[in-house]
């Protein structure tokens, strides 16, 4: 089973390497010609074409990426487990097993404790390539943890303080303990525009799009994906 999970991180890794080079344009057809051609006979992932009108993704490129998933993670599926000890890799002088918590529950959208490779291409094709109101919808549903379809400032103080433990004492030096807090009244100040203490998706979004500042505040989330 340790074996299995090790192998499953390396993959998932690969995989999002694969994702930055196809992002950077690096991931071209001079490269990978005859790696095209032995996934589209090996590794076609079922509904090839429903999930290229799914996403933002090419059928060459959901070939590549379901390769790497398929062969390093032959169950086909990423567990919160593994999960966490992935995204660990990139936060080492933080904690980030609470932000990735609820990364991944934003990417289980059926709510069965694991991933599969559909769930994945999804989401990555909205956070990598979707429209603006699209990254803000998905953003918007990973910070609403109870899934009501509001913000409450419960749930906003649990996402907060997760990014400031994800980021590490070496990144924040001198956190006060109220700091998370006062962002958190901020957060409210800009988008509860009636003041009844939740935030709907609406108001997110048209508070974000109206707030340079805030649109700014986005890379923080991009970064950390």
């Amino acid at each position: 089973m340790a074996g299995c999970t090790s192998r499953c991180r390396q993959g998932v890794l690969k995989l999002i390497q694969s994702l930055q080079r196809l992002v950077s344009g690096t991931l071209t057809k001079d490269k990978t010609d005859d790696e095209l051609e032995m996934t589209m006979v090996c590794h076609r992932p079922e509904g090839l074409d429903q999930l290229e009108a799914q996403t933002n993704f090419s059928k060459p490129e959901l070939q590549i990426l379901y390769r790497g998933f398929k062969n390093e993670c032959p169950s086909g599926v990423v567990n919160e487990e593994t999960f966490k000890h992935i995204y660990a890799q990139f936060f080492p002088h933080g904690d980030a097993s609470m932000y990735a918590h609820y990364l991944f529950n934003a990417f289980d959208t059926t709510n069965n404790g694991s991933i599969k490779f559909k769930d994945f291409v999804v989401g990555l094709s909205t956070l990598l390539r979707g429209t603006l109101r699209e990254k803000l919808e998905w953003t918007f549903h990973l910070y609403d943890i109870n899934r009501d379809g509001y913000i409450n400032r419960e749930e906003m103080t649990e996402i907060v303080r997760a990014i400031y433990d994800m980021m590490g004492k070496y990144t924040y030096p001198a956190l006060k303990g109220d700091v998370p807090q006062q962002h958190v009244d901020a957060f409210f100040q800009k988008m509860d525009k009636n003041k009844d203490g939740v935030v709907t998706l609406e108001e997110f979004v048209i508070a974000c799009q109206e707030d340079e500042t805030m649109m700014r505040s986005m890379q923080l989330f991009e970064n950390v994906m």
